[in-house]
């Protein structure tokens, strides 16, 4: 079953396709991966879902059944989709326990406690800095904060932007093992846009190219490994 359908979706800014016709389909409880280069459209494409783009008319973007374009950003968030955008922005002003409390704050209060206990127990260097501030956190940090802020809101899908932008190995390292407990664990839905290859095919269960604003490939991650183009580009040694 479908989760999420993009179809026909276009996007222009100042007359210049930022997406052109992308057809997307994220099944329920799986992982799919958009994968490109640096100002391929990643970004846009989940502000676009988020509500915060409009697309071209004709674009069609299903959520649940329910075609979301046109709906405001904050009740799509109601319905279920959770946003972890490019550059984590958390509110630098406030605590980690207050980020979190912000997030979840249309949830029952007991809920809303076991959610935020939760995401404590999966990212313990948030659990120790809990009163500290969210902009005097390393960025590693800031980027866990950022993906408690979407657990605690009891979403059913997670779309994450570029995940690993800015840190170190051995920190991304640290955040796909905690992504793999959180997926297994919570049967959760997981949309990620990424530049580096090699953090989102070891999640995926699908993934989509996407070049110029365009879908270029599509399939499974061995399905993939067989055409020699994308090999080269996503799979060779370096």
């Amino acid at each position: 079953m479908n989760l999420l359908n993009i179809e026909n979706l276009s996007v222009k800014y100042s007359g210049i396709f930022a997406l052109r016709s992308v057809n997307i389909n994220v099944k329920k409880g799986k992982v799919v991966s958009v994968i490109g280069p640096n100002g391929a459209g990643k970004t846009t494409l989940l502000r676009t879902i988020s509500g915060l783009i409009k697309p071209e008319p004709n674009s069609k973007i299903i959520f649940k059944g329910k075609d979301i374009i046109g709906i405001p950003p904050y009740k799509i968030a109601n319905l279920g989709i959770a946003h972890v955008p490019e550059g984590r922005q958390i509110f630098p002003g406030l605590t980690v326990n207050e980020n979190l409390e912000i997030a979840s704050a249309r949830i029952p209060y007991r809920i809303r406690n076991r959610n935020i206990d939760e995401v404590y127990e999966l990212f313990s260097e948030l659990a120790v800095r809990k009163n500290q501030l969210g902009g005097s956190l390393s960025g590693g940090e800031q980027q866990m904060l950022a993906i408690g802020r979407a657990l605690v809101s009891n979403s059913e899908m997670l779309m994450i932007d570029e995940t690993s932008m800015g840190l170190a190995p051995v920190i991304v390292l640290k955040l796909l093992k905690i992504l793999k407990t959180i997926i297994q664990r919570k049967n959760l839905t997981l949309f990620l846009v990424e530049q580096n290859s090699r953090v989102a095919i070891p999640l995926s269960d699908y993934i989509y190219v996407l070049t110029q604003g365009k879908i270029s490939f599509q399939g499974l991650v061995d399905e993939l490994k067989q055409d020699e183009k994308i090999k080269d580009l996503y799979f060779a040694k370096k």
